[in-house]
């Protein structure tokens, strides 16, 4: 498609009469000469969508948070009925205020939330575990050998002698430290979960949150805390966070919307512009219920940004037209000029936002999947709603007269003589300040280079990331963290053997081997095994004496053990032990060196007959999301910026153009890296789309800034020139809408949603720094790679200041 920005074809227009119904592109004859059809179509199709949006869920998957066809994960849910509890799971720590565990009031709490939990939809209530379960065993030495039996019996009264009896179960159970704190004031009710609920439709986590809070308003009291941790929970407090996150949408909404108006005055025109952008959301969550996908709490930013989108290409359109208006000429050709002027670095620039969100596909992460999709749709709508519906409607509406002559009164004064910031810009394509520019973006780049180096992949902080240090959940979390040896963070590795043989003496010699390692790495609590079970397990079969503690070299008295081993150590068919790694946290670098740890050990002893595999159990999970996200992510980068090039390089049919619009993004996404490290957020499911997202969205203003100082340039005028014409066209509204973003964002710093905080501020980063690329590093590029046409000897003087600025 061509669409032309000399100055030739643009001429003021003040009579309809006077102006070619027929000229301009295909498109536009076919979009502007049959106005009223275009509108009436996009009022239906607003109604309907917005109708179907009505039916969007907010909702969220723990299967669609990790990755699938990962090996790790493979491994695991192939697994999975055979593994209690070891993915998706809910710890309720019951703490006892005054005392401890062993008393009947405490009890008696702890029986009616085992009861009220155990009831809760998706609860996999098999391998549900407290101390009211009756898996839950203690094995002891008596005289008459090896005795075992429920850890509260079924004779228990609540009485004095009965609680002295739990209290030595417990003791003799080894869940000291697991399932009963070490300084025994509070035990844990773990609840595995299931993906689907009772009726077979996928568990709704914030309904399931919202039951588990309604048991801990229940039963806390003066003499009861409860504290709960896992996905759910985090899920749930996320949710419950939206209706707070809103309300800073809706400030950030107002801060765009106001400042639109105070740059232009004129009321209709900015409500043109918000109801565009806001008719774009609508399609976008009418579309997505149609779909059947539905908004998660990850991908809820997603509405904000394509209307921050939207309200960007709006400014531009809105702006060209009230210049066109302010100059006399008729509102629908000044909206047909700015069509012609503006559709093409509209439509690439929206569809380098769109290649930005669709690389995400590459990443196996169901999430992150459907949030490309989501973004991506939200783009594609604003091509009919930004470059086409708005137009169409200002075409109508046009701008108020004393905005349209505001507007000129300030293009002349700013053409009679340069404003302090457009004269400081324009400095930039001069050789000095061009050169002491580019020397000085190398500079930040490879400082921001260096300093991005310590970028880590996956959880920097413990507990939930997503949510703020002091929320109830992380507070909850450390309590969990602090009072037991076994963490909530577990890591599971599997070790596969042939039918019957997981207790061969063999087997259990290599398991050993294993958790001697792993408990050298120090971000391990402890480790829990078949092999570690069989120690202890020999001493008490040999009158309690720990000179027997050990391997036991009797494969009779191994199977013997095998009889009274909880069965989450070992499977069915005895050919899958399960190897428990108890971290401090999930960080990454205690991921990464477990995983480490255990496939250096696998490539040693793995054999025909045994296999050590990785991994389950909720740090084993998350290590495998780690390594995928790793792998995604300079992947995801490298494409992104090849579409970006390749559609500008359509645009402008010009490398060098590309060059100066591509480095400016090059510098920004390293800064971004940088800042990244600076702030101690990692690389994971919630932060990787930004980076992707910011390359696609600040290419916006290098295409709005480079489309009319090409076009200038080519007419033959000076950089100079050529680039002071693109600041007073479009370079204003880059600056408007790159500080207004990047303060409306930057606003999201308060958000009681961490991730969103973090969001707020990388964000806020590119927003800014995308701006400053395109209005400092570009013309500084421009000087040395973009020269203007020549022209015959008659035009060889400049061209008047007026007549420089008429599109």
């Amino acid at each position: 498609m061509s669409m032309d920005t000399s100055l030739a074809e643009h001429p003021v227009v003040r009579d309809l009469a006077d102006f070619d119904q027929q000229s301009g592109s295909r498109v536009e004859r076919a979009l502007f000469n049959h106005r009223i059809i275009v509108i009436v179509l996009c009022a239906i199709v607003s109604v309907l969508l917005a109708w179907q949006a009505t039916g969007l869920r907010l909702g969220a998957s723990f299967e669609k948070m990790i990755p699938t066809k990962h090996p790790y994960i493979a491994n695991y849910l192939a697994n999975r009925s055979e593994l209690a509890g070891l993915g998706n799971s809910v710890r309720i720590a019951v703490v006892a205020k005054k005392g401890t565990v062993f008393d009947a009031a405490y009890l008696e709490t702890l029986r009616k939330i085992n009861d009220e939990v155990f009831l809760l939809p998706g609860v996999e209530r098999p391998f549900m575990k407290s101390l009211w379960t009756p898996a839950t065993r203690w094995i002891g030495v008596t005289e008459e050998g090896l005795d075992g039996g429920p850890v509260i019996p079924d004779n228990y009264d609540g009485s004095a002698d009965s609680l002295r009896q739990v209290q030595a179960n417990v003791a003799r159970s080894g869940e000291i430290g697991t399932l009963v704190a070490q300084d025994f004031q509070s035990s844990i009710v773990l609840v595995p979960l299931l993906e689907r609920d009772d009726t077979g439709q996928r568990l709704d986590y914030h309904r399931l949150s919202e039951q588990l809070e309604a048991v801990r308003a229940k039963y806390t009291s003066d003499a009861i805390d409860i504290r709960i941790t896992g996905f759910a929970k985090v899920v749930g407090d996320l949710i419950d966070g939206l209706h707070q996150v809103l309300l800073f949408f809706a400030l950030a909404l107002a801060i765009c919307s106001g400042v639109l108006f105070w740059y232009t005055r004129c009321l209709r025109s900015s409500l043109a512009v918000m109801v565009s952008s806001v008719i774009a959301v609508v399609w976008l969550f009418g579309l997505l219920a149609l779909l059947g996908y539905e908004l998660d709490p990850y991908s809820v930013l997603v509405p904000f940004l394509v209307f921050a989108i939207g309200m960007s290409h709006g400014a531009q359109k809105m702006n060209g037209i009230m210049q066109d208006i302010g100059r006399g000429t008729h509102r629908l050709v000044a909206a047909r000029y700015t069509f012609r002027r503006l559709f093409l670095a509209g439509l690439t620039a929206l569809l380098a936002d769109a290649v930005g969100f669709a690389v995400l596909m590459v990443i196996q992460i169901r999430v992150i999947q459907d949030l490309a999709v989501t973004a991506s749709i939200g783009v594609a709508v604003l091509i009919f709603t930004n470059l086409v519906l708005l137009p169409i409607v200002l075409s109508f509406i046009g701008v108020s007269p004393k905005a349209a002559e505001r507007s000129l009164r300030a293009e002349a004064a700013d053409v009679s003589r340069k404003p302090w910031l457009w004269a400081l810009l324009d400095r930039f394509t001069q050789r000095r300040w061009a050169s002491a520019a580019i020397v000085g973006g190398l500079l930040l780049g490879v400082a921001g280079f260096i300093g991005s180096q310590q970028l880590k992949i996956g959880d920097l902080d413990a507990g939930a990331p997503e949510l703020r240090a002091d929320s109830r959940y992380n507070l909850d979390n450390a309590y969990i963290t602090a009072h037991y040896a076994a963490s909530s963070d577990v890591f599971v590795a599997m070790v596969r053997t042939p039918k019957q043989q997981c207790g061969a003496y063999d087997t259990l010699l290599k398991v050993d081997a294993l958790e001697w390692r792993l408990q050298q790495l120090p971000g391990i609590e402890g480790t829990r095994s078949l092999a570690s079970m069989a120690q202890g397990a020999a001493a008490f079969m040999n009158e309690g004496s720990f000179k027997w503690f050990g391997l036991p070299r009797s494969q009779d008295m191994i199977g013997s053990i095998i009889s009274r081993a909880p069965r989450e150590l070992f499977n069915q068919d005895c050919d899958l032990l399960s190897v428990y790694v108890f971290l401090k946290d999930h960080k990454a670098d205690t991921l990464k060196a477990v995983v480490r740890t255990v496939e250096d050990f696998a490539a040693q002893y793995d054999g025909a007959e045994v296999k050590f595999q990785q991994a389950a159990g909720n740090a084993g999970i998350e290590a495998a999301t780690n390594i995928v996200v790793e792998q995604a992510n300079r992947q995801m980068l490298l494409l992104v910026y090849v579409a970006v090039i390749a559609l500008a390089f359509v645009t402008f049919r010009s490398w060098r153009a590309v060059v100066c619009a591509v480095v400016p993004l090059v510098l920004t996404s390293v800064l971004c890296e940088a800042l990244m490290v600076a702030l101690n957020i990692g690389v994971k499911v919630a932060t990787l789309p930004v980076i992707a997202l910011g390359v696609g969205i600040g290419v916006d203003y290098a295409l709005y800034v480079l489309t009319v100082t090409l076009a200038r340039l080519r007419s033959g005028q000076s950089l100079s020139q050529a680039y002071y014409s693109a600041l007073l066209f479009t370079g204003r509204v880059v600056v408007l809408t790159g500080i207004t973003l990047g303060i409306a964002v930057a606003t999201w710093v308060f958000s009681p949603i961490k991730f969103q905080a973090d969001m707020g501020v990388l964000l806020a980063f590119m927003f800014v720094w995308n701006m400053l690329g395109a209005l400092v590093l570009l013309p500084a590029l421009a000087h040395f790679l973009l020269k203007p046409a020549s022209r015959p000897a008659d035009a060889a003087e400049p061209l008047p200041a007026a007549a420089m600025m008429n599109p």
